[in-house]
């Protein structure tokens, strides 16, 4: 027996020698948070590559004609466009005198900003200080979406017995602008678009993902 030390000391350290094993259910909570970042970094990578390949549909170069350019709406500053809502308008305005269409669709309701105008008014006074005939501009200004932009339009071109469209918006938009016209029902689906001078892409490309990814999931619903 006087080869086995002996004392509290020794217990002691038989206890600690004995290596402690992390729960099980923290493994698998490791694991499973792992598999979802790597799952959210790659939707994310994906929808980045969709938006930021967009270049209009048909292809740039590709002759547009419609009846009517719906312009999808954006912020006024003090009731006036504001710089990324005039880059859009301009574009459009390119359109209409190039004979890609005679009319246009103005789209987007009241901000939350303190605006008096909705978006579609303020666009509205701003092609008509451009020289476009009031009569050739029909609003919808109700929408809050880009959803809503092209249902609300669709509701007016039935109106007015318009089939065709070209819709104008920014390229980060695009993608997302024509899967809603594919899904709503536009044919043919008519995006042009535009790159921003104005705008911080970083910014509004990583909203459009959140965007984008909330219009997926709403479409599995309709």
């Amino acid at each position: 027996m006087s080869g086995f030390p002996r004392g509290k000391g020794y217990a002691t350290s038989l206890i600690y020698s004995v290596p402690r094993q992390r729960p099980r259910w923290r493994k698998a909570a490791m694991w499973l948070v792992s598999i979802g970042l790597i799952a959210l970094i790659a939707w994310c990578s994906t929808l980045y590559y969709w938006i930021s390949r967009f270049e209009g549909t048909p292809a740039p170069g590709t002759p547009i004609h419609a009846d009517v350019g719906i312009v999808l709406g954006a912020t006024l500053w003090n009731n006036e466009p504001s710089p990324g809502l005039r880059e859009r308008l301009d574009h459009a305005l390119s359109l209409y005198r190039s004979g890609s269409f005679k009319n246009f669709i103005v789209t987007g309701g009241l901000d939350s900003n303190g605006a008096t105008l909705t978006e579609a008014e303020g666009m509205r006074n701003y092609l008509i200080a451009q020289g476009v005939p009031e009569s050739n501009i029909l609003m919808d200004s109700l929408s809050r979406s880009t959803y809503e932009n092209l249902i609300f339009a669709q509701d007016i071109m039935d109106r007015q017995e318009w089939q065709t469209a070209v819709i104008v918006t920014h390229d980060y938009h695009g993608s997302r602008a024509a899967d809603i016209a594919k899904t709503v029902g536009f044919n043919p689906v008519q995006v042009s678009v535009m790159k921003s001078k104005v705008l911080k892409m970083s910014y509004h490309e990583t909203r459009e993902i959140l965007a984008y990814t909330k219009w997926l999931a709403t479409k599995l619903f309709l």
